[in-house]
């Protein structure tokens, strides 16, 4: 259960199509709604080009390493989408392949908005006074929503005061697989002083259960569904977030 930070999953789509290179950077989301729990795998367009990092899994196969860069700041690549309009609390993502990670990935553990927008913006694009209006990461472009969410526009959600960015968004790897084990082969990482090994996603699948298990978090920040950005939004003049 997510209250509980692992995740079973009941749906699977976007798995990678034929054709596409299997180093290609994937975004794992985890969400749980009314119709149980979701697991979605998004994949950009055949061609794109990828840099090459660390494995999600640490280093050789069979082996614990201690992990370099764990705890590290991270913007997902998604922030650099104008349409995009932000994260969800009661999502998990992990992004692969991550261009800001010596681990290789991105993790948006429970995490509300965008890493570059602390206090959104409104539908029609304005920030709360004494803030900015959201922008992509690269600084490009204004964020402005989707063609398909005519009631959203371009509004995005304030981070959560107990939930910013710094303590959920950040570079992160896996420490044991789906049956908390680290014996069967694979490469796995040790979390260090400061991180817990927590489960985080389970039953993705045969296709991409080298993802599954558990990942570096920091502590005391694993998410409660029942107190989880209860403390209210970030605001520049109530509840100023970085």
């Amino acid at each position: 259960m997510l209250g509980t930070e692992a995740a079973s999953l009941s749906r699977v789509t976007g798995l990678p199509a034929n054709g596409h290179h299997p180093g290609m950077k994937a975004h794992l989301i985890v969400s749980s709604s009314s119709f149980g729990l979701a697991l979605v795998l998004a994949q950009p367009g055949c061609g794109s080009s990828m840099p090459t990092t660390p494995a999600a899994d640490g280093g050789a196969p069979g082996t614990t390493a201690a992990a370099v860069g764990v705890g590290e700041p991270c913007t997902p690549t998604q922030e650099r989408d104008p349409t995009f309009l932000g994260f969800q609390e009661k999502e998990v993502n992990l992004e692969t392949q991550s261009p800001s990670c010596a681990t290789g990935v991105c993790l948006v553990n429970h995490f509300r908005g965008r890493v570059s927008c602390p206090y959104g913006q409104g539908p029609d694009g304005t920030p709360l006074s004494g803030a900015s209006a959201c922008t992509t990461s690269d600084k490009h472009a204004a964020v402005t929503g989707g063609v398909n969410d005519p009631a959203k526009k371009a509004q995005v959600a304030a981070q959560c005061v107990d939930r910013t960015a710094d303590k959920t968004v950040y570079c992160s790897c896996r420490c044991a697989n789906a049956d908390g084990k680290t014996d069967d082969g694979s490469s796995y990482c040790a979390c260090g002083e400061g991180f817990a090994c927590t489960p985080l996603v389970t039953s993705i699948g045969a296709d991409i259960e080298h993802l599954a298990g558990s990942y570096c978090i920091k502590s005391n920040t694993a998410y409660d569904a029942s107190t989880a950005c209860g403390q209210g939004d970030c605001d520049p003049a109530a509840h100023a977030c970085n």
